[in-house]
């Protein structure tokens, strides 16, 4: 019985290094790869862009999504937020267990930004109960963040059942941990990090991090070990360091 998960969380910045320098997709799935998580939570995930697939010889033709998932992740879910003239982008969930059914909901709090959080439920085989696992990607704004907190935790009392395994991942722009703290406490979730390491892992810039921006929650499940994944080799990939963690299921009441 899978009691333990692994799981990851990572804005991979529409697979593209600091200022688009250059195409970094190949190398963000091979370090995705070799943390072996179960379930991966992405954000920036761009799966449509006509001109960046001319610009970029080996842009993958199926999309961002399918590519990253492809051979180690036979279940994903790709949900488009961003749409332009150009393409798309948004967030996706990689998983190697059945996704039985996914709901991808507007949370944008102001025109001017599209921001959504990709809902998957997810059937991890003798579980009694399914997982729910959710990706988020909130706003650059304070006030936007807490109006978007408050939409996705609306949702979640809505839709997740109180008693069911809960996991919400992703970049919540939340450098000041404020709109974080009241949303786990409203919800009654545990930041892993913070419970872990008694603080909110840094994570943004991923070469020297500074800032805390990702953060991965949770409801009905004990930690194991959380580690950040930044440093110079992140430079080639992404602007945010990789967040993961080994996960135990608290045993059925």
């Amino acid at each position: 019985m899978h009691h333990t998960l692994n799981i990851a969380t990572f804005n991979i910045h529409k697979g593209l290094t600091h200022f688009n320098a250059r195409f970094a997709l190949h190398e963000q799935r091979e370090l995705l790869r070799t943390l072996q998580p179960d379930i991966v939570f992405l954000q920036e995930v761009r799966d449509e862009h006509a001109p960046h697939s001319k610009r970029f010889s080996n842009w993958p033709e199926a999309g961002q999504a399918s590519f990253l998932a492809d051979a180690i992740w036979p279940h994903f879910a790709y949900g488009k937020n961003s749409v332009y003239p150009a393409g798309h982008h948004g967030n996706a969930i990689l998983s190697k267990f059945p996704i039985v059914a996914q709901n991808n909901a507007d949370i944008s709090s102001h025109s001017t930004e599209e921001r959504g959080m990709l809902h998957c439920t997810i059937q991890i085989p003798k579980w009694d109960k399914p997982l729910h696992a959710i990706c988020v990607h909130l706003g650059l704004f304070a006030r936007w963040r807490h109006a978007q907190l408050k939409m996705v935790a609306d949702y979640i009392d809505a839709h997740v059942p109180a008693d069911a395994p809960l996991m919400i991942a992703g970049d919540f722009n939340d450098w000041t941990t404020r709109a974080g703290s009241v949303f786990a406490g409203k919800l009654g979730l545990h930041e892993v990090f913070k419970q872990h390491t008694g603080r909110h892992a840094r994570s943004f810039p991923s070469v020297l991090p500074i800032l805390s921006l990702d953060r991965v929650y949770i409801r009905g499940f004990h930690i194991q070990h959380a580690e950040v994944h930044s440093g110079s080799r992140l430079v080639k990939m992404s602007d945010h360091a990789v967040l993961s963690a080994r996960l135990t299921r608290h045993p059925a009441e």
